[in-house]
């Protein structure tokens, strides 16, 4: 039963979300040779406020 846990920053959209995990359990069904049911993704987000590149702030960040 294979696991794959994902970190993100949050922000991410619903419909982004529902096609990370779709691509996500094909590499694996596909790599892994097991059925789409057994593969569990698992998305992890951090608040902006607590996640830091380069010793900045992610909701410090200029975009």
């Amino acid at each position: 039963m294979p696991e794959v846990v994902v970190y993100l920053a949050e922000g991410r959209s619903l419909d982004q979300k529902r096609g990370l995990v779709k691509e996500i359990t094909d590499a694996v069904v596909k790599n892994c040779s097991v059925e789409p049911g057994v593969v569990t993704v698992s998305i992890m987000e951090t608040p902006l406020m607590n996640k830091a590149k380069g010793g900045v702030l992610f909701s410090e960040r200029k975009k």
